[in-house]
């Protein structure tokens, strides 16, 4: 019987294939999860080549940045299924063993893929996409993409040979990596995120930020006149006005549904009906998701940067809703919680305020800094709610808070 590495590559595939399903079955069976990571794992293990292989003869737009991926994602992907059938990693599973196991899906042509920034390099080499969409670059937790220069350095480099770039002109970073590519699209998306970006990353000289714009004195380079602009919940592309209104709260989801609205219309999407279809988008992966638990309407927010949690505050300051803000320190989350401190929470002033998590107590120092007094920190989500009085109730927690959130209240929605 010969080795499984004498097998022809479309044998090897078939076998890698049929064993990533079984995989992925008995790993549902056993613990209850998704098994899409085990099973691309499997499939990575068999057959190496795979992603390549699996990404021949589709139209593959990839859709990365330090937030808002998995929404952009999601718009991108309803506005491209009006008029086609397609697959996309829903999941939000964004480096090679999620990206396989969504490739896997054999039949569509047309595929979205959020994709994590520090994978960016190997999806292009290995997947050749049509298209890649650029939200935004900034610092992440301190264990993973601190250096913002240094990633859009790597992308700058990768991005030669990539088609059609769709990148947000306001960031600095994001302009500076996609310059490289064959063809751009700019959108005014916007940054209200900026002390990682306050240096030319051409010359290192000090931007100057007049206004909306942008520019280094020192080697002329500067924001590029976009094509796409987002303001006052519409959308303006040469001179057509577009009405824009997201499903999903905050600014910052305003310009994402602007890149995703662009990258559709430059795939073949009339942009009314890409708006419209971005429009439907209101729960991503338990992102915003509402649930209803006694007397109190819950809704969720993921933040797990400086920058994302900056822009979840944005979006919740005009609310009088109460607020719960998990916060832990696990494996993903980063075991270094100090960026807290380049957060603002002083816009937080008047709201009720509940902490929990593992790490609930530096969130609740930090808040005290800012005159932000808590009704309490817990052990639990639960203990949080219970704290709280009826009506609405916003939870924002870093990644694994988000999570035990989304699993505690899913059982009681």
């Amino acid at each position: 019987m010969p080795s499984a590495t004498a097998l022809p590559p479309s044998a090897r595939l078939t076998t890698a294939l049929a064993a990533a399903r079984t995989a992925g079955w008995l790993s549902r069976r056993l613990t209850g999860g998704g098994g899409r990571a085990i099973a691309g794992r499997t499939l990575m293990r068999l057959d190496p080549s795979a992603p390549r292989a699996l990404a021949q003869g589709r139209r593959i737009t990839l859709v990365t940045g330090t937030n808002g991926k998995t929404t952009t994602t999601a718009m991108l992907a309803a506005a491209l299924g009006r008029q086609s059938r397609l697959v996309t990693n829903r999941d939000g599973a964004n480096t090679p063993t999620g990206l396989v196991t969504t490739l896997a899906e054999r039949g569509p042509e047309t595929v979205v893929l959020e994709v994590d920034e520090g994978w960016l390099p190997w999806a292009v080499e290995v997947l050749k996409p049509v298209c890649v969409v650029l939200l935004n670059l900034s610092r992440d937790q301190l264990h993973r993409h601190p250096e913002v220069h240094r990633l859009a350095n790597a992308w700058r480099q990768a991005l030669t040979d990539v088609p059609l770039v769709v990148a947000n002109a306001d960031d600095p970073a994001i302009v500076w990596a996609a310059d490289t590519a064959q063809q751009r699209i700019w959108v005014a998306a916007g940054q209200t995120w900026t002390q990682d970006s306050m240096v030319c990353p051409s010359c290192g000289d000090l931007l100057k930020r007049p206004g909306e714009s942008w520019s280094s004195c020192a080697c002329g380079f500067r924001r590029p006149t976009p094509a796409w602009s987002a303001s006052d919940g519409s959308l303006r592309h040469h001179g057509q006005r577009v009405l824009l209104a997201p499903g999903v709260p905050g600014d910052v989801n305003l310009g994402n549904a602007a890149l995703a609205v662009a990258a559709a219309t430059a795939a073949g999407v009339e942009p009314t009906e890409a708006a419209r279809a971005v429009g439907s988008v209101r729960d991503v992966a338990g992102r915003y998701a509402e649930f209803v638990r006694g007397r109190q309407t819950v809704r969720l927010f993921l933040a797990k940067n400086p920058a994302g949690w900056d822009a979840a505050l944005r979006a919740l300051a005009p609310s009088s809703a109460s607020l719960v803000l998990a916060f832990n320190a696990d494996g993903v989350d980063g075991r270094d919680p100090s960026w807290l401190y380049d957060v603002g929470f002083d816009r937080l002033a008047g709201r009720t305020v509940a902490v929990c998590g593992r790490r609930g107590t530096d969130m609740l120092v930090r808040l005290r800094l800012d005159g932000i007094n808590p009704v309490g920190q817990f052990d639990t989500i639960d203990g949080a709610l219970r704290a709280l009085p009826s009506g609405p109730v916003d939870v924002v927690g870093n990644y694994t808070a988000f999570q035990e959130a989304r699993r505690v209240l899913g059982h009681v929605a």
